[in-house]
């Protein structure tokens, strides 16, 4: 990746970016700088807040001036032309925008970010459709091949706001997903710990293991066909490939999961017409970060997992 020298830079603190940590703010600011270099130049006495040295947790005041010393950064990925088909497509996907943030329904096969030899995802073709719109970031993440209603947030204040009721899970999602066989009526709860591993491929793969992180997710069937159940997943914490390990743990991978699942199965519904993973990001209710009413978003499946329904339930 391309490398630029920056200039000195002298940036005013406005409402948006006040109470945030100077590390914080540096790192985001500094896409592609490592950590170590952030911390090293706020020691150093580079960045200074009104002409003075600070430390790496001051925390930010609007109108103060910040000194920022000139450092080697990624050159940003062009973005693409929002003309292009597939950024295009996007617009006709958000179901929910307002000066605050905006819910998409994201297509299966799209990812949410670009990088690892991908042109662009979700974020670089909103980026693109909303120029206007400097701070456009993903309030969380769906898998590439996973489809559904997925967050960005306009503001950095929605961002933090988001985030804390993620973490703090006064938000709820809720998933749609197609699993082999009879999902048994007293799984509701699948309490897992999982563990992220990185081949030397650069693949991720996820797994129960009592070293992993502590991992919940409710599980509820919604309806029962010859060889499959329809569920639907309400995953309590967040993380990679919850659901689907969750699922393949109590013996039941998801439909089209080529990480996670049955060959068999999936030879199976491929006859039947489907062609990617049956996880669907289908509920979200959560509590509007500048309004602070409660706030609902639906998302209906796409018409070809519909339709495989359709086939299953005349089987």
């Amino acid at each position: 990746m391309k490398m630029i020298q920056t200039k000195v830079t002298l940036h005013q603190v406005s409402d948006e970016e006040q109470g945030q940590r100077i590390d914080n703010f540096l790192m985001a600011r500094l896409k592609g700088v490592p950590k170590s270099l952030v911390y090293r130049i706020v020691r150093k006495g580079e960045v200074r807040a009104n002409k003075k040295r600070i430390k790496p947790d001051y925390k930010l005041k609007l109108g103060d001036e910040i000194r920022i010393p000139p450092v080697k950064i990624s050159e940003r990925p062009e973005l693409p032309s929002a003309k292009l088909e597939q950024v295009q497509a996007l617009e006709a996907a958000i179901i929910y925008e307002d000066d605050a943030l905006l819910v998409v329904n994201k297509p299966a096969g799209l990812a949410v970010h670009g990088g690892s030899g991908l042109r662009f995802g979700v974020i670089e073709a909103l980026r693109s459709l909303r120029p206007d719109e400097k701070n456009l970031e993903l309030a969380h993440r769906l898998d590439r091949d996973t489809s559904g209603l997925l967050m960005v947030a306009k503001k950095r204040s929605v961002l933090k706001a988001l985030h804390q009721q993620l973490r703090e899970k006064t938000m709820t999602k809720q998933y749609l997903a197609l699993v082999r066989g009879q999902w048994q009526k007293t799984c509701r709860n699948i309490e897992a710990p999982l563990l992220k591993n990185t081949l030397q491929s650069g693949e991720r793969m996820v797994k129960v293991d009592a070293e992993g992180k502590p991992s919940h997710t409710r599980f509820r069937i919604q309806q029962r066909y010859q060889q499959a159940t329809l569920v639907e997943a309400s995953p309590v914490t967040g993380r990679t490939h919850q659901i689907r390990v969750h699922a393949l743990h109590a013996g039941h991978p998801i439909a089209g999961d080529l990480k996670y699942g049955d060959e068999e199965f999936d030879q199976q519904l491929k006859k039947l017409g489907l062609e990617r993973l049956f996880l669907h990001a289908w509920k979200l209710k959560l509590m509007h970060p500048k309004t602070e009413q409660e706030v609902f978003f639906e998302a209906p499946l796409e018409a070809s997992l519909e339709k495989l329904l359709t086939h299953l339930k005349a089987i």
